[in-house]
Order: C-alpha cells, then structure tokens, then sequence
C-alpha cells in the first residue's frame, strides 16, 4: 500500500446497518477515516452490532469502533478524522470530498449509485455491475463467491431467499404482519421457544418461528409496512454472536478493502 497521500482521504459508506458495519470495521482497523450516511430512522435489525444504531443513542461502540452521531457531514468528517466513525442522517450522498463511496444500503438494487460520486465506488450484492454504476461490486450472496470483487461484471441476481443458518433459511426472518409500530417484549440476545410471543405490530402478535436466540429487533419506532422485515431469529443457541460482526459481513469487509488497495496501487503505480 503505498504510504501518505496516495492512501484514500476518506471513505463515505451508505447505510449502517450490520453488513455495512463490516465494511466500516474493516476499513477503520486498516485505519482508513469513515463516514457513515444513515436515515433519519433506520431499519437496522441486528442493532448490536450495527453504526446506525448510533443514530438513536448519539453514540455507539462495536467490537471496539467508537461510531458519533454528527450534526452535519462536516462534523462527521473531522470526527473520522481524529480517529472515530463519523454518523451523519443524510439519505443523499454527504458533500463530501471523498476517494472512497461504498454503497453498503443492500437495497437489493441500486438507488440513486452513480460512477460520478467519487474516484472509487464500490456497489454491494444485487443491482451493481462493475464499470456501469460502480468501479467495483462485492458479491454478498452466501456461498463460494462471499465477499469476491468484481471489476467487470454483475453481483448474483436477489433470489429473495436468506441463506441457511443451521438448517433454516427464510423461516428465520421476522415480518411486519400488518403496517403499523412494533412493541418488543423480548431484546436481542434472548433464547426463545417455538411458538414464544416476542412483540406485537399494532396488537398483532409475532412470535418465534421456532427455537433459537433472537439474533435482531428493529427499533420500536420505525413506522413498518406489512410484510417489511423486523427481526432475525438463529437456531444455534450463541447469544454472544448478537454482539460480535458476523462472518459474512467481515467477508464482505474484506472485499471492500481488497478493493480500495487495489485502487491505490493502480492509481501509485500509474503516476
């Protein structure tokens, strides 16, 4: 890698939640500056583990990672800058001079992604192809391609079903049965039984579609859309593994970093 300012003045990543969480840790241990944009109320699920939860708190630590909220996005890059992960609510891109723009909000398509928003964009899963609306794309399906970069090309199709986790695989995944807010009366981290009620969606019931640890809650108040996800269950009973980054977000983590070193050296050894 080469040293001084040939290394990315700062990496600006779209959407917080657990995946992109990854990306952000990966990125500030190598000792890159981050800024995170996050909605005003986030959809995060695994809320332990994820930077937008600091959007609520004003603050919050992951495996370490000291993420504050800012009040704008230059806040939030002088924040980044001396060493903490700058959060700023901002659904559009931050003005911000960045190297780096890694679009991590796993909308399963692109939004609003251009190659025009900075000298490096990397898109994440579904909806981005390499040379067409981002530099470089990071496969996020489960699988022997997790975490793989793309310069050229396409991420795999979204087939709308989870990855298996001990055996199950759409079953783990909690839905807004109706529209409306919802009331948890467990937290994540807890062991459940098959069947137990967790909350309610406007006096509708949601409960535990089988054993497992509630691995995700999205916050009490998001306004939800029936059918919208709220919540993750996981078979293996491992409460810890609700306050540590998870492997494929790790894996896909290190794709973004491959990525970014590869466009630093390309950029060095062509100057």
């Amino acid at each position: 890698m080469p040293a001084g300012g040939d290394r990315p003045n700062l990496c600006v990543i779209r959407g917080g939640g657990d995946l992109a969480t990854g990306v952000v840790w990966r990125l500030w241990t190598a000792g890159w500056p981050v800024v995170v944009s996050e909605l005003p109320a986030p959809l995060t699920i695994r809320r332990t583990v994820s930077v937008s939860t600091a959007v609520s708190e004003g603050q919050f630590t992951v495996e370490g990672m000291e993420a504050i909220l800012a009040a704008d996005a230059q806040s939030a890059a002088a924040l980044a800058a001396d060493g903490a992960v700058g959060v700023v609510v901002s659904p559009a891109l931050p003005a911000l001079a960045a190297d780096v723009v890694v679009d991590a909000r796993l909308a399963k398509r692109n939004i609003d992604t251009t190659l025009g928003d900075a000298p490096l964009v990397v898109g994440l899963g579904p909806g981005f192809e390499a040379g067409v609306n981002c530099h470089a794309a990071v496969e996020t399906k489960r699988g022997h391609r997790l975490g793989r970069v793309l310069w050229s090309g396409a991420t795999a199709a979204n087939t709308g079903v989870p990855g298996t986790i001990g055996g199950k695989s759409g079953e783990r995944v909690l839905r807004a049965p109706i529209d409306g807010l919802a009331t948890w009366i467990v937290k994540i981290g807890d062991v459940v039984e098959d069947g137990q009620l967790l909350g309610r969606v406007n006096g509708a019931q949601v409960v535990a579609p089988f054993s497992g640890t509630v691995r995700g809650l999205i916050a009490e108040n998001v306004k939800l859309a029936s059918g919208l996800k709220i919540g993750d269950v996981d078979p293996r009973i491992d409460p810890s593994a609700c306050y540590e980054i998870s492997d494929k977000a790790l894996a896909i983590g290190g794709g973004v970093v491959e990525a970014v070193l590869t466009w630093s050296r390309r950029k060095w050894s062509n100057q």
